[in-house]
């Protein structure tokens, strides 16, 4: 059983540096000597990283015979002799030992703590190493998809990857050997191995991939001031130029959408809204509800609160289908924002008809709209008899209508 040989094994592919592999090393052997001859401190333990060669070596002063006091540090001149017959008395004895003079029991012994401390390096390297990539853009091959995460293998490293359910985004479906990416969002310690998590519906996420795509962020021309996500629904991203004669919006976005959309693809068709940021709140929060136009703003700075007036076609704009644009607009500006019509305050979560297209008749929405009701809550607000008189539509179609605008807002 060769111990160096175990060394070699495990040196193959490991990221740890050659300092730290050589005091592991030392350690063992010296624990090795220790048990065989009760101390290490007569002995040169030599190990040679590059050939996997191991030298250990036992020094003694040479004495006359006869006058050996400590055999642990000296060493009679007959047995020096023995050794090399050109010592002399009052010199070094140098006698090399070999790993099978310590018997196989403590050579075993050895190789497992050899093993074992190679084993908490690497442990110990890899979270280390993670842990000051945190934040970055990561791809990897999934390995194996299970009920609660998904495993992938580091396309750069070979190392193992953990991907919850939770941080991946509505839609994603993945089989194993396919290419996954996402950003290291944390590294922790689970039964003393370390846990590298990758999350697909961090802010972080979008970040990097607009750094990817647009080279005036990685160039620094560009900043991104804040992001804020409803992964797979909707994004709204806010930047800055550092450069006059750059846009930033139409950096990012860039010809035709030639930057952006790989990125939509990516995000599973999320909807992405670029915006300028500025220090005039009034401003970011009109430029925040895009694609509405806002008509006026009122602020209350103390209470960070905007009340918006727009026109009656702009509210559903403003709000979004399950109030997705006015909550991202109020993440993104950091305040809290009212919607008015008609000097009457709207429902944050109402949603337009048009959004439920796909499940609703388009005959049926341009009835309802027809008796002024162009909103979910402003359909559910009337009864069905009511309805059923004024649109002239049959009952089972308005109480099906009901129940679709109705599963809107229970989820």
């Amino acid at each position: 059983m060769n111990l160096v040989e175990s060394f070699a094994d495990f040196k193959a592919g490991k990221n740890i540096d050659r300092p730290t592999m050589v005091r592991v090393l030392e350690d063992v052997f010296r624990t090795l000597i220790r048990k065989k001859y009760g101390s290490d401190e007569h002995f040169d333990v030599i190990v040679n990283t590059t050939t996997g060669d191991l030298e250990l070596w036992r020094v003694r002063e040479i004495v006359p015979d006869g006058e050996v006091t400590d055999d642990r540090s000296q060493i009679s001149i007959s047995e020096a002799l023995s050794i090399d017959e050109d010592y002399e008395i009052g010199e070094e004895c140098y006698e090399q030992l070999f790993l099978e003079d310590f018997g196989r029991r403590a050579i075993m012994a050895a190789r497992q703590t050899l093993i074992s401390r190679i084993m908490e390096l690497e442990k110990d390297e890899i979270y280390k190493k993670y842990s000051e990539r945190i934040g970055d853009l990561v791809s990897g091959e999934v390995s194996q998809v299970m009920k609660k995460d998904i495993l992938l293998l580091d396309d750069a490293t070979g190392t193992e990857l953990l991907l919850p359910r939770q941080e991946m985004i509505r839609g994603d479906f993945v089989r194993k050997g396919d290419i996954v990416r996402g950003v290291i969002k944390q590294v922790e310690m689970k039964n003393n191995t370390p846990v590298v998590i990758v999350s697909r519906t961090d802010s972080e996420f979008l970040a990097k991939l607009l750094e990817q795509e647009v080279p005036e962020i990685d160039d620094g021309l560009i900043e991104i001031k804040k992001i804020v996500r409803l992964p797979g629904e909707r994004a709204k991203v806010a930047v800055e130029s550092y450069d006059d004669r750059i846009d930033p919006v139409g950096a990012c976005v860039g010809m035709k959408g030639s930057r952006i959309h790989g990125i939509v693809r990516e995000l599973n068709n999320e909807n992405i809204d670029i915006v300028n940021y500025t220090n005039n709140p009034t401003l970011f929060i009109q430029r925040a509800l895009t694609p509405a136009k806002v008509s006026n703003i009122n602020l209350d700075m103390d209470a960070r609160r905007a009340a918006v007036y727009l026109d009656p076609d702009q509210v559903s704009l403003a709000i979004g289908k399950g109030g997705t644009n006015i909550k991202l607009a109020s993440q993104l500006t950091d305040f809290e924002i009212d919607v008015f019509r008609n000097n009457q305050e709207v429902e944050i979560d109402d949603v337009d008809l048009e959004e439920f297209s796909d499940e609703i008749e388009d005959w049926v929405i341009d009835a309802l709209k027809g008796i002024g009701c162009d909103t979910a809550r402003s359909v559910l607000a009337l009864k069905v008899e009511e309805l059923v008189r004024r649109t002239d539509l049959e009952e089972e179609t308005v109480r099906d209508v009901m129940r679709i605008l109705a599963e809107e807002f229970e989820e």
